[in-house]
């Protein structure tokens, strides 16, 4: 059944032990503040890690999609600006049939004068971050570059009026290329340890939230929900996995809220839970869907009470 194996997968995901269909009768308290400074930026970690001491405090949502995870997912880790373009095409066509990708990259629209007057494109991207406000509007991103590419040309293209990275700032030592980031990790969401709990395992894209959902048509019979200050969704090949944070007692009722949804079922099958942990596990039965649905605001499990 698929069902079966879908949980099968899961379970070993989770790495837990202890997600039974009942909750435990007490589990530990969820993380609180530290005193410890907020971390300033550095490249070492995984792209949704790192890139939180980059986003201002006040922003919402952030989407990370790394397309070197991407690329090497589908056995094309040296495609870049001199690869035939019928093999970039074919990449690309892949990439969004086939991943949940969170954005397509900003760059692709302008890859012909790009790589004409600067000589490079938006396959010299690693990783992309944007980040939105309260009311969806995009406050800024974060482009980190691929360790060979010249940066020169990359400045050069930020001092051009007309292309897609104007103004932004460069800085070429950790080949970032940004707008609209904050230069303070303590007012960053670095600074918030709840949402760095949420991120840090390499992923196709990861999706994070501060706050919960308003869910419109939930069912106010679906169970109680406690208060939800913010959750993440790593999508990584075929599996999700959504953090919660831990030590959550509403998590299986949380999980079940998909299977009257069937948009989010026909996206995301089964489900395993680890109240201890936060964690619910998923198999993506369409991974572009599944991501759009994030962006959407549209995942049950994230639902206000």
């Amino acid at each position: 059944m698929r069902h079966g194996v879908a949980v099968a997968l899961l379970a070993a995901v989770l790495l837990t032990s202890g997600c039974s269909d009942d909750p435990p009768e007490s589990a530990p308290a969820a993380a609180t503040s530290s005193a410890t400074p907020a971390p300033a930026y550095d490249g070492t970690l995984e792209p949704a890690a790192a890139v939180l001491s980059l986003v201002p405090e006040d922003a919402r949502t952030l989407t990370v999609t790394d397309f070197d995870q991407v690329r090497a997912e589908l056995g094309v880790d040296e495609l870049d600006d001199r690869s035939a373009p019928a093999d970039v095409a074919a990449f690309w066509q892949r990439a969004e049939a086939e991943r949940p990708l969170l954005t397509t990259g900003m760059l692709r629209p302008a890859d012909d004068r790009l790589l004409s007057t600067y000589g490079f494109t938006g396959l010299d991207v690693a990783w992309e971050a944007h980040f939105f406000d309260g009311d969806g509007q995009e406050q800024g991103w974060v482009l980190r570059f691929r360790d060979a590419t010249d940066m020169a040309r990359v400045a050069a293209a930020a001092d051009d009026p007309a292309g897609p990275v104007t103004d932004a700032d460069v800085d070429a030592a950790a080949h970032l290329v940004s707008s609209g980031t904050v230069g303070d990790p303590e007012q960053s969401w670095a600074a918030d340890p709840e949402l760095v709990a949420l991120v840090g395992t390499p992923a196709n894209a990861t999706y994070v939230a501060r706050g919960c959902d308003p869910q419109p048509g939930a069912d106010p019979e679906a169970g109680d929900l406690d208060e939800l200050d913010g959750y993440s969704v790593q999508f990584e090949g075929s599996l999700a996995t959504a953090r919660l944070g831990a030590g959550r007692h509403d998590l299986f009722t949380r999980m079940r809220l998909g299977e009257s949804q069937p948009g989010f079922a026909a996206a995301y099958d089964g489900g395993v839970a680890d109240p201890v942990s936060g964690r619910i596990g998923y198999v993506m039965t369409d991974p572009p869907a599944a991501a759009r649905l994030a962006l959407a605001h549209e995942l049950p499990f994230a639902a206000c009470p």
